[in-house]
């Protein structure tokens, strides 16, 4: 065996001259990929084969290159796709090779070519391609590296890499696209795409279907996007625009060369930034456009209602009448189809015949869409009708079989063809209702005189024998219900002890959730009284049920508020868990929350007494939260809006759904990006793990805004009479706070100066240490306390880094800041009443 092990050596010796060898990173025409063979860049990087996508039951193959050292849940994370709407079913006889005329070239099964390269060469084998750990498969001749035919990084798919072109080519017009996948198991190109402004413009359009241009980011200043100020916010990142008489184009780059990172077009239209961390072995996302989900164009297709949860995927739900068009890529995050009728319409094309309006009318209906709209992100057009009724705008839908939907408030709005953009609304008031045409068989009442006879006989009958068991059971059930309302009430007014409330309790203390107190992403919140009983109580109803929202939130909440108590903390009384009900029992706030006392208008306003004690009180409930507890609480979304104030303006901290606990034998907690913009510390964004002075930083940004009467988003400038708006108002308070200036400009003007000097001042350096950067200087809950108080002496605070970086560039990118702050900080319902 020895021998002929070396005579097998010396053979191979001396064809050694004659025989071409290529390295683990190059496919040839004599070294191709088949099977699971791939190749691997030189530093490991990058990995190039035949791969199937997770997830997926069919037995579709694509040739793909991902990321080497990259796992997530034992899945590829593929950046690339050579072959994105032509699988092949068979890798082991199918084969990608450099082919005779030069090409890169895909052959299935049947030998049939399903991609190639496409370039016109005049080589012939001398030809190879090399996977580079930049993560592009380059083609070019094999006797000179720097002569390069074709690249895959200038024919991007889905995902832009770190120092990557993506622009247009302006001597062929050429433009490069990032094209969504089709769904999370089919890199085919889906609807959505990215672009850079074939106008020339230094800025980016996303598109809907080729048509709809529904997201700009704005154009280039030098240093960000207009419109994606949070640019500001990562300094590791650095773009950069190239513009001359060949093509523009935007290439960017990272300061840590070993992190992992890359800009993806998901599948629902939204563009992530995205950072890989080792240590979870997870992808965190760093920043999304557009910000929310259904602020992405037809995000659930035709008919389709979308709901805000927060989630990385998008929450779509069919309305009543309708059903997915298809199933099967429903749940698989494809919702491009939308939703369809569960049975066609029985209107055909309406003339002007009055037979056939009287057929469309019998055979047509329509069902109200509660608490959905149109997203006020898009225009959506409708045609005026002349009604003077809603059964007249009724009628005039049913005259056309075009229309689809009406509405009747002031005036009659139509609907004609398909419904794109609908979205599910917390707040109803003044909204006009919704009312989509349906066949009258998804109308259960709408042939109900026949209905109602065979009820009204069955009824007759059964009444005889009903009645003779309504008088056994009546007496029962008064008796059972007086019990259980006894128990009720005993059992809530207990001082320690969370109660499992009953649904059907629940909807009487509430009068079947009929005063809505407000609402938020997580669901809304509703007035009711324990029976037998004065007391006022607030349930929180949750939603998103369906995508497991509703479900962690509850959990979360009963997991950490429910077992503590304290002063200025919102007591928890006890929950309900019904089927697909999930409620939360508080005691009732009288004066709602501290955003409404400072934003709402509300007259007169919060004095500085009040305030201070607020700032106080707010203070010890989270010193209680990191402190007093058997496990610190992180509590993760600190905001006015999440500070409750009761009868006596003694404040609540409240609303534990984002709430992280982290055993005392640890001093931080890695999770997932979670908060509020405009209150978040700078580590959530850095993705390193969090400790409680992530709480500290945002509970600064509230100090602020209880001192100014103001969100922090409104700009502010100084002037010779004060600040005034024009500048980021915490750059401004930390400025004239380490400078040692007067802090009464600073004061919310409806107060008039009515203020203590020494408390403003001692506030607003404790609010500056909160929001320094580093996270080292900020101080501990139990430091503010007692700074708070007077018990320690506050030194003055530097300006913090991230703030001073805000006036260094140029005005525009100060002013898109702002506007981003506005629009970005304040929710919804409070941007009318905004300065923005």
């Amino acid at each position: 065996m020895a021998w002929t092990a070396l005579l097998l050596l010396l053979a191979m010796a001396i064809l050694g001259g004659s025989v071409r060898c290529f390295a683990s990173d190059t496919i040839s025409a004599d070294s191709a990929i088949s099977g699971r063979r791939t190749i691997v860049s030189k530093g490991g990087s990058f990995e190039v084969g035949f791969f199937r996508p997770a997830g997926s039951s069919d037995r579709n193959y694509y040739v793909g290159i991902w990321y080497k050292k990259v796992v997530s849940q034992r899945q590829r994370t593929p950046v690339w796709v050579a072959n994105r709407a032509a699988p092949v079913s068979d890798p082991a006889s199918s084969k990608l090779a450099v082919a005779a005329d030069g090409n890169l070239v895909l052959t299935n099964e049947a030998g049939k070519h399903v991609w190639s390269s496409n370039v016109s060469s005049s080589y012939s084998g001398d030809v190879v391609a090399v996977i580079m750990d930049s993560g592009s498969l380059v083609l070019r001749r094999h006797s000179n590296d720097g002569e390069v035919l074709w690249q895959s990084t200038d024919h991007p798919t889905d995902t832009w890499l770190p120092g990557v072109r993506l622009g247009m080519n302006k001597i062929t017009g050429e433009v490069q696209r990032l094209a969504s996948w089709k769904s999370s198991v089919d890199p085919a190109p889906g609807l959505f795409s990215l672009a850079i402004d074939p106008n020339g413009s230094s800025q980016y359009f996303l598109t809907w279907n080729g048509t709809e241009n529904f997201w700009l980011s704005g154009l280039w200043n030098g240093e960000i996007f207009a419109g994606v100020p949070e640019m500001m916010s990562h300094a590791k990142y650095y773009f950069e625009f190239v513009s001359d008489a060949n093509g523009s184009y935007f290439t960017y780059s990272q300061q840590d060369p070993t992190a992992i990172s890359r800009v993806v077009l998901h599948v629902s239209g939204q563009v992530r930034l995205i950072m890989w961390l080792p240590s979870t072995s997870e992808w965190m996302v760093i920043w999304t456009e557009p910000h929310k989900l259904c602020d992405v164009y037809a995000v659930c297709g035709a008919f389709g209602v979308c709901t805000e949860n927060n989630e990385p995927e998008p929450s779509c739900s069919c309305p009543a009448g309708f059903r997915p068009s298809s199933q099967g890529d429903w749940e698989l995050g494809d919702h491009s189809r939308g939703c369809r009728r569960n049975h066609p319409l029985q209107c055909d094309d309406v003339g002007a015949n009055s037979s056939m309006h009287d057929k469309a009318k019998d055979g047509d209906a329509f069902l109200l869409a509660p608490g959905i709209s149109f997203s006020l992100a898009f225009q959506t057009k409708s045609s005026p009708a002349q009604a003077s009724s809603a059964k007249g705008c009724r009628l005039a839908c049913l005259r056309s079989c075009n229309c689809t939907a009406y509405s009747y408030g002031s005036h009659c709005s139509l609907w004609f063809g398909d419904l794109l953009n609908l979205q599910r609304v917390d707040d109803t008031a003044g909204m006009d209702h919704l009312y989509l045409r349906v066949s009258a068989m998804d109308v259960p009442l709408s042939k109900g005189h026949k209905r109602m006879v065979i009820f009204v006989s069955i009824a007759s009958v059964a009444s005889i024998l009903v009645l003779s068991v309504i008088a056994s059971v009546a007496v029962i059930r008064t008796l059972r219900r007086r019990q259980r309302s006894v128990a009720f009430t005993q059992a809530a007014s207990e001082g320690g002890n969370l109660v499992a409330f009953k649904y059907s309790d629940m909807r009487r203390a509430t009068r079947n959730f009929s005063e809505k107190l407000g609402g938020g992403g997580f669901g809304s919140v509703y007035k009711g009284t324990l029976p037998g009983s004065h007391a006022a109580i607030a349930v929180k109803k949750l939603e998103g049920r369906a995508s497991g929202v509703g479900e962690k939130q509850f959990r979360n909440e009963v997991r950490t508020i429910g077992v503590i108590q304290h002063v200025n903390l919102v007591r928890l009384r006890g929950f309900c868990s019904h089927r697909g009900e999930r409620l939360l029992v508080y005691d009732h706030m009288a004066n709602g929350s501290l955003d409404r006392a400072l934003f709402g208008g509300a007259a007169p306003a919060l004095s500085w007494p009040a305030r201070f004690r607020i700032a106080v009180g707010a203070a010890r409930g989270l010193l209680y939260l990191h402190k007093g507890c058997r496990d610190c609480i992180i509590h993760c979304d600190i905001k006015p809006e999440n500070i409750l104030l009761d009868g006596n303006l003694v404040p609540k901290v409240a609303d534990f759904g984002m709430a992280k606990l982290v055993g005392r034998e640890f001093s931080r907690v890695l999770t997932t990006v979670r908060g509020t913009v405009g209150y978040l510390a700078p580590e959530w964004i850095a993705g390193v793990p969090v400790t409680a002075k992530a709480d500290v930083y945002s509970y600064g940004m509230v100090l602020l805004e209880i001192v100014s009467g103001r969100r922090n988003a409104r700009c502010w400038a100084d002037t010779e009479q004060g600040p005034s708006f024009s500048g980021y108002f915490p750059l401004v308070a930390a400025r004239m706070v380490s400078g040692g200036e007067d802090l009464a400009g600073l004061l919310d003007e409806r107060l008039r100066g009515d203020a203590d000097a020494a408390e403003l001042e001692r506030m607003c350096r404790v609010a500056c240490w909160c929001v320094q950067d580093d996270e080292a200087r900020r101080p501990t809950m139990e430091q503010v306390v007692q700074a708070l108080e007077g018990v320690v002496a506050v030194d003055v605070p530097p300006v913090p880094r991230s703030l001073q970086a805000l006036v260094e560039g140029s005005a525009g990118s100060v002013l898109s800041v702002c506007t981003s702050a506005c629009f970005h900080g304040i929710s919804g319902s409070q941007l009318q009443n905004s300065s923005c």
